[in-house]
């Protein structure tokens, strides 16, 4: 039998069970990190499925002033946290002052989305899919035919009703194809409160956030920006695919192909698993400027599918309010944590593997300067 290649007490150390538990270990690991120097949280007035509190925290890793800086985001997507965190907490472990140079540092965002960790859903408190919600609410919002043609087949009243509605997804699927099927589903909609992949009529507070911390650490005026927004859920099984939606041919899909090599995928030429989406995340970033590589890390679990179904439960569980402690609640969130959570030692491991690759690539890229 061959080593494994990271003992199972140290991915114990870097996975967590619930979201309190990622947050208290991430607290815990930067009071002990070497060459931390700043610590902050923002605390939502929402509270857990168990009343804990809520909160993003954080972390300035090496110079202050560093003109080159990494950023780590986990758990966009709520549910989805569990890699990032780990990966987070992985990286604070095996990076140091003296591994960073004087003018790299590296700026953790964990949980961005802790309302959607704690309570295993992919959407905020108000229902809103964080990463579509990053459009320009002051002018007309995006439409969604396609979604609306399938919104009532795919939140049915009743989740044993799911059944028999999906014969309109199968019946789209094969006049338009599993790309249409999949761009009108999740491709984001501004409609439907109650629906998936909903993208809000405002700015959400996470939004707020990201826009307060970008100001806050001047990642505006740095020299050099690189942002990796861990995810899972879509693609092979542990597979981390760095995907760039960066307009095609622009500065930043030169530079994350520099830096990230040649799998890095682009949606809008369609070799990506992810299909072109509106309101990402990504697009509050790219009007910083040339400067900012931003890319999604995306892991790989079951199917689209599989993920699809089980969302669909979770919006109709939703729809009233949740006794979390009942069998049909609890077994629907474990359906979606598996979903996006496989929580198995050979996931867990490739997941920290491709990050470290990821973060190395990133650190290679910023001091060099490519």
């Amino acid at each position: 039998m061959k080593p494994v290649l990271l003992p199972s007490d140290y991915l114990a150390q870097c996975y967590s069970e619930k979201y309190s538990e990622a947050h208290h270990k991430f607290k815990l690991q930067c009071s002990n990190a070497v060459g931390l120097s700043h610590y902050q949280e923002f605390v939502y007035p929402q509270t857990g499925p168990n009343a804990e509190p809520l909160a993003t925290s954080i972390a300035w890793h090496g110079n202050p002033n560093a003109e080159k800086v990494l950023v780590l985001q986990s758990a966009t997507h709520g549910v989805e946290g569990f890699a990032g965190s780990a990966i987070q907490l992985d990286t604070l472990q095996k990076i140091t002052e003296h591994t960073l140079a004087s003018d790299v540092a590296i700026l953790y965002i964990h949980a961005i989305n802790p309302y959607g960790f704690a309570w295993l859903r992919r959407v905020n408190e108000q229902g809103i899919d964080l990463n579509r919600n990053f459009v320009d609410f002051t002018q007309s919002l995006p439409d969604n035919p396609g979604y609306a043609q399938l919104a009532e087949n795919l939140l049915p009243e009743k989740i044993s009703e799911m059944k028999s509605a999906s014969q309109s997804l199968d019946a789209y699927r094969k006049i338009f194809g599993q790309q249409a099927l999949e761009s009108a589903i999740s491709g984001g909609q501004y409609q439907f409160a109650e629906g998936l992949f909903y993208g809000g009529t405002e700015p959400s507070q996470s939004r707020r956030h990201l826009q307060q911390i970008i100001t806050d650490y001047n990642l505006g005026q740095r020299k050099r920006v690189a942002v990796i927004d861990i995810h899972s859920g879509l693609g092979p099984f542990g597979y981390g695919e760095v995907i760039c939606d960066h307009p095609p041919g622009s500065a930043g899909v030169s530079r994350a192909r520099q830096w990230y090599g040649e799998s890095v995928t682009e949606p809008a030429l369609g070799n990506s698993t992810s299909v072109p989406k509106q309101g990402l995340i990504d697009y509050l970033w790219h009007p910083l400027g040339e400067q900012v590589c931003f890319v999604t890390l995306e892991f790989g679990t079951y199917s689209i599918e599989q993920m699809f179904d089980v969302l669909r439960q979770d919006h109709i569980l939703h729809r009233n309010s949740v006794d979390w402690s009942t069998s049909e609640t609890q077994k629907i969130k474990s359906k979606i944590r598996k979903v996006f959570y496989p929580a198995s030692a050979d996931w867990q491991e490739m997941v920290l593997l491709r990050g470290r690759q990821c973060v190395r690539q990133a650190l290679q890229g910023l001091t060099n300067l490519i």
